[in-house]
């Protein structure tokens, strides 16, 4: 999901095991960019690392696991991992990581931006925004002026690189910025 909003003309294929990888090149073509689990059921550790990284020894390989890095990490690396990330980081580290290795290809100014942090009253706004409450109701809940909410959402949207409420509240959505 983070792959296609970042570049939303990205293929993205999915592969419940690591045997089916060499079809999937046959035909796809060699992807730029591997996100690998180290948890799939034919391999065994950093085992798949390394398989991945014979085949294509020239794409970016990112290890995107639920194991803590501090057990895989190094060993990851040492296999041919590029990057280890787990996948407890966010959407906003995560999107940080594919975005290093997609630098060339994700210079879209235009593309909303998910940003690293945000300010209490950012995620309060979203969350708003998400429930589809008017600048009015916005102000009331928060006993400000609807001037002030106007203020607040052009600020948000520069900082989400977004035109809309609508623009907002999907990116919110599928970066999950909406937990207070």
């Amino acid at each position: 999901m983070l792959l296609r909003r970042l570049r939303a003309s990205t293929q993205v294929i999915e592969l419940e095991r690591l045997a089916t990888v060499s079809k999937a090149i046959a035909e796809h073509g060699e992807p730029e960019l591997v996100c690998l689990d180290l948890k799939l059921p034919d391999t065994n550790g950093v085992s798949g690392v390394r398989e991945v990284r014979q085949m294509l020894p020239d794409t970016s390989l990112i290890v995107l696991s639920a194991s803590p890095a501090s057990d895989y990490e190094e060993l990851a690396r040492e296999a041919g991992a590029d990057a280890y990330v787990e996948k407890s980081a966010g959407a906003a580290q995560i999107g940080k990581v594919l975005r290093e290795f997609l630098a060339e290809e994700v210079e879209d100014e235009n593309a909303p931006t998910i940003p690293d942090k945000l300010s209490k009253r950012q995620k309060q706004l979203l969350v708003m925004l998400d429930r589809g409450l008017s600048n009015r109701d916005i102000a009331e809940q928060l006993q400000i002026s609807e001037h002030t909410v106007k203020v607040h959402l052009w600020r948000l949207f520069r900082r989400l690189n977004v035109k809309s409420r609508s623009q907002a509240s999907h990116l919110a959505r599928t970066a999950g910025l909406l937990e207070l």
